[in-house]
């Protein structure tokens, strides 16, 4: 003789928390969400630039605002409706270069390796906003033209995370850490700046180069590495 029992909306609850915790959580460690992975995203920066307020008015008219496209990852930053061409030496140019917002303190353009090559710039890695004695290039919009010199880099490879992550992996602001990528052309791009403070997601900014170089489409896993220290010794 058979019997149809319910479950209750508490069982339910119950059996499906201690699914996904066993699914999620670290072999050997307890099932909470302490343990849980954080959830990390790497995304391909493309070329780009940062534009002040007073540079915005220059390029796209007097009282101009950049207008809110599509949100980014972060929050509270979007890709602008606005682009802008970017002329190099030579007047090499980059036509329709998206501009970022919100606004900036100083103007900045990030571009890949081989932009650089198309603008005849030769690009220095640096960490975005330090673009003292960089290349400059001239901004062209609607309205009118900026001149900048300096600004124009290739920003090395970095990680934002919030304290809480940073705590997870054992780092602070400022430390490096690598990125393992699987894929068809696996690779470990090493020393990637952490950017950690209170409210960013987990999130890894490589440039163009870097993701068609890792085949970050067809990547099957990536993992954050701490950097072990060397302990060897000199002889």
């Amino acid at each position: 003789m058979s019997t149809n029992a319910t479950l209750s909306r508490e069982a339910v609850e119950r059996i499906v928390r201690e699914v996904v915790a066993k699914q999620f959580t670290f072999a050997g460690t307890p099932s909470s969400t302490e343990s849980l992975t954080p959830n990390l995203v790497v995304s391909v920066s493309a070329r780009h630039v940062h534009l002040t307020d007073h540079h915005v008015e220059t390029l796209f008219g007097p009282g101009h605002v950049l207008t809110p496209g599509k949100n980014l990852y972060q929050d509270g930053f979007y890709a602008a409706e606005e682009t802008v061409m970017v002329v190099g030496p030579r007047r090499r140019m980059l036509p329709n270069v998206r501009v970022l917002g919100p606004s900036r303190p100083h103007s900045q353009v990030e571009l890949a390796f081989t932009d650089g090559i198309s603008l005849g710039i030769d690009l220095p890695v640096r960490a975005s906003g330090k673009i003292q004695g960089t290349p400059g290039c001239v901004l062209v919009g609607p309205a009118g033209v900026v001149e900048l010199n300096e600004g124009v880099i290739r920003a090395e490879r970095h990680v934002h995370m919030s304290l809480k992550d940073a705590e997870h992996y054992g780092v602070r602001n400022g430390d490096r850490m690598n990125l393992r990528i699987e894929s068809s052309c696996s690779m470990l791009l090493e020393d990637l700046l952490v950017r950690a403070d209170e409210t960013s997601k987990l999130e890894v900014h490589i440039d163009t180069d870097e993701g068609n170089a890792a085949d970050l489409d067809h990547a099957t896993q990536v993992a954050l590495e701490k950097q072990v220290a060397c302990s060897c010794q000199s002889h």
